[in-house]
C-alpha cells in the first residue's frame, strides 16, 4: 500500500543537502500566490460540489457529502482488502476517491460496499490496467491515491521510499518530450527522473538540485507551450525502438531473470536449465511479493525478466507486458507476443491473450519484463520441460531478431 503518511507537506519542504540557493530553499521563502501548491488541492474553489445527489436502493433521494481528499493525508486503510458487504469509514473513503476520479458509486449508500462500488472499482482497475476483480486491495488503493495527484500539486524530489503519482508520470512525459531521459513513464520518482530533472534545470539556467518546485514547474510549462506532446518523440520511446534494432547473435552471456511468486519451482528450474544450455547468465527469484521480485531483479542488473504465474484452475495462457500512463514498453510487448504465440502453437488453451498491465512486477522493473500466467496446474506440473523449451525458443527469437 502507498505510504500516504510520508508524503511531503507544506511544512516539510526541507530536503537534505539543499542549500539556500536551491529551489527548495527559495520556495520556502516565497510568498508569491502563484507558488506551486504544497498539498494535493489547495484551490478549493475548483473542486466538485460538496454535496452530490444520489438515490438509495429504496429510491429515496440522499445527499452524498464528501470532501476533496488530500493525497498527502496521513490516513491509511487498515481494513484492506475491501469487497462487497463491507461498510464503514474505509469504504466511505474509497467511495469519495472514486467519485472524485469520475467513477460513480452513488447507487450504494455512503460507507457501504455494494454492487455500484464494486462496478466503480472494476472500471477504475480496468482503466489503470490492474487486475480486474472489483475488490479494493493494496494495489488498487495505492493506485487510487496516486491518481489524485496532478502536476503542480506538490514538491517532487528523490527520496526513500520513492514518491509515486500521476503527477510524476506527467513530469516524466514532459521531460521526455523535451529530450531528457527520465526512464520509462511509470509514475515513480527514481534516479533517472531525478537526473533528467537536474539536466533540464541546468539547461534552463536553474540550480540543478533535482527538486521540482515552483520555478522548475513554470519553466517546464513555458517550454511545453512551444512544443506539443508527441508520443514518438519521447526519448524513452525512441530508446525502446533502438533496443529493438540491436539484435544479438545468441543468448550466450545474456543476463536473464526468471521469477515466480510460489508454486512454480519446477518450471523455474526447468527454464533455468534450458537457458543455461544456451549460455545465458540466469538468476532465479522466488518471493510472494512482486515488488520484492522487481527490487531483486533491478539489483541483479539483468537485461530481461520473465515472471511466471500459476492459474491453478483455468486452462489459460495470459502474457502481460508493461503499459501505463499512455506509455507501453515496446520491447516488452514484442517479447510477450512472441511467448504467447509460441505457447499457443504448442498447447491448447481455452483462453489466450496478450495484454498491457501496470502491476508492480512490470511497473517497478527497470528492464523489459513480462508475466506469463499459465494454467491449469496439471499442465504446468506434468510438462515443465516442454514449457521451458517454448519459453527459451521465444526469448532466443526476441534477442536475435530485428523488430520494426
Amino acid at each position: 500500500m502507498q505510504d500516504d503518511g510520508t508524503y511531503v507537506t507544506r511544512d516539510l519542504y526541507r530536503v537534505s543537502g539543499s542549500t539556500s540557493s536551491s529551489e527548495g530553499e527559495r520556495r520556502r521563502q516565497s510568498t508569491n500566490s502563484s507558488a506551486l501548491p504544497g498539498d494535493e488541492h489547495s484551490n478549493t474553489n475548483s473542486l466538485r460540489p460538496r454535496g452530490t445527489i444520489g438515490t438509495n436502493s429504496g429510491g429515496e433521494t440522499q445527499v452524498f457529502h464528501f470532501k476533496r481528499h488530500n493525497a498527502t493525508s496521513s490516513r491509511s486503510l487498515s481494513g484492506l482488502p475491501l469487497t462487497i458487504g463491507d461498510q464503514g469509514e474505509d469504504v466511505l473513503d474509497l467511495q469519495q476517491r472514486l467519485l472524485q476520479l469520475g467513477y460513480d458509486p452513488l447507487e450504494d449508500p455512503p460507507g457501504y460496499y455494494g454492487n455500484a462500488t464494486s462496478r466503480s472499482v472494476r472500471a477504475f482497475q480496468e482503466a489503470r490496467k490492474l487486475r480486474v476483480d472489483g475488490v479494493c486491495g493494496p494495489q488498487t488503493w495505492q493506485s487510487l491515491v496516486e491518481a489524485g495527484y496532478r502536476l503542480g500539486d506538490r514538491l517532487l524530489y528523490r527520496r526513500t521510499p520513492m514518491l509515486r503519482g500521476d503527477d510524476i508520470a506527467e513530469l516524466q512525459r514532459r521531460l521526455g518530450s523535451l529530450g531528457f531521459d527520465a526512464g520509462r513513464i511509470d509514475g515513480i520518482f527514481g534516479d533517472r527522473t531525478a537526473n533528467a530533472l537536474a539536466e533540464f534545470q541546468k539547461n534552463v539556467g536553474l540550480p540543478a538540485d533535482a527538486i521540482f518546485g515552483r520555478e522548475t514547474y513554470n519553466e517546464l510549462i513555458r517550454l511545453q507551450l512551444r512544443k506539443e506532446h508527441n508520443e514518438k518523440e519521447i526519448v524513452r520511446t525512441v530508446k525502446d525502438f533502438e533496443l529493438l534494432h540491436q539484435p544479438l547473435s545468441s543468448l550466450n552471456g545474456y543476463p536473464v531473470a526468471i521469477s515466480e511468486e510460489g508454486g512454480l519451482g519446477a518450471l523455474v528450474a526447468a527454464t533455468r536449465r534450458r537457458l543455461q544450455t544456451e549460455g545465458a547468465n540466469v538468476i532465479t527469484l522466488s518471493h510472494p511479493d512482486s515488488s520484492e521480485l522487481a527490487r531483486r531483479a533491478n539489483l541483479a542488473n539483468v537485461s530481461v525478466l520473465i515472471g511466471l504465474r500459476l492459474d491453478p484452475d483455468n486452462q489459460i495462457c495470459r502474457t502481460a507486458f508493461y503499459s501505463g500512463y499512455q506509455y507501453e514498453s515496446t520491447p516488452g510487448r514484442h517479447l510477450a507476443e512472441l511467448v504467447q504465440k509460441s505457447l499457443v502453437s504448442v498447447f491448447n488453451f481455452i483462453e489466450a491473450t496478450t495484454i498491457g498491465m501496470c502491476v508492480p512486477l512490470l511497473r517497478e522493473t527497470s528492464m523489459p519484463a513480462i508475466i506469463c500466467e499459465l494454467g491449469p496446474a496439471a499442465l504446468v506440473v506434468q510438462q515443465p520441460a516442454r514449457i521451458a523449451d517454448v519459453l527459451v525458443h521465444a526469448l532466443n527469437l526476441w534477442v536475435t531478431s530485428t523488430w520494426s
